[in-house]
Parts: C-alpha cells; structure tokens; sequence
C-alpha cells in the first residue's frame, strides 16, 4: 500500500500525559461560564424556570446557581453567594478537583475522585438542609 506500514498510520494522536480530557473538561466549563457571563440569567426569557419554583414557589438547591455563575464571572463574589453559596462552593470545589486530576494527569498518573459512601451521604445532607433553610422565614439570606 503505497509502502505505509500499519503502525505509521494507528499512531495515536494524544496530547502530552493525556491531560486531553482534562483540558476538554475546562474548555467546556470554561464556554459554559463565557455563555453564562454573556447571556444575562437575571434578564427573563434566555434560560429555562426552574420547574419546582415555577410548580410550587419552593427554591432547589440550583436555584440562584446560573445568576452566581454570572456574578462570579464578572467579579462579584459576594452577589454570586448571595444568588446561591452552595453552587459558589461547589464551583471552588470544582477548581480544586480539576486542578488536581490535571496535575496528575500531567504526571502521568490516575485520578479517581470517588468519595466514600460517608462523604457523598455528608453533602446530600448538606444540600439537604440547605434547601429545607433557604425555603423557611428565618433563611430567606440563602434565597436567590
């Protein structure tokens, strides 16, 4: 065939370490966040209700998560917690995550994120009572 060996044409074409989908994942939530900075969430009709809000007037633990996002991407820290400091978490979270499967990632070794059973337990807990205290009078600084 033209004197192409099988190896010259299945070689892999691979980032560095496989740090591709690492980098993948950033650009992804990086064109998330660019749309999200954009595309004002605080102005009606460019995203979706949410539907447990629009149903029953109940505040999910998303809810505020897209206007923090727009927040935080112009600099605003302290509106973006005010939308919805659980989503503001978890985006640092997040960070520290990605950066660290990165990191690794560049060394060439595995990440593996799961948690124990205990820790998920512990921030379905946490959501948890977040929503339940940001839909109570005495919460209404954790609404959006």
């Amino acid at each position: 065939m033209g004197g192409v060996t099988h190896a010259a044409t299945a070689a892999p074409t691979r980032v560095r370490g496989g740090i591709a989908v690492p980098l993948g994942v950033l650009g992804a939530v990086l064109a998330g966040f660019g749309y999200v900075a954009a595309v004002d969430p605080n102005q009606p009709g460019h995203y979706p209700v949410c539907p447990l809000l629009h149903y029953t007037g109940l505040y999910c633990p998303g809810c505020g998560g897209l206007r923090g996002a727009h927040a935080l991407a112009h600099g605003h820290l302290g509106t973006a917690l005010g939308c919805n400091a659980a989503a503001v978490a978890g985006y640092a979270v997040f960070a520290a995550v990605w950066t660290l499967w990165f990191l690794r990632a560049l060394r060439g070794r595995r990440f593996d994120p799961a948690l124990p059973p205990a820790a998920l337990y512990a921030v379905c807990g946490l959501l948890l009572a977040f929503t339940v205290v940001r839909n109570l009078p005495f919460g209404a600084a954790l609404a959006p």
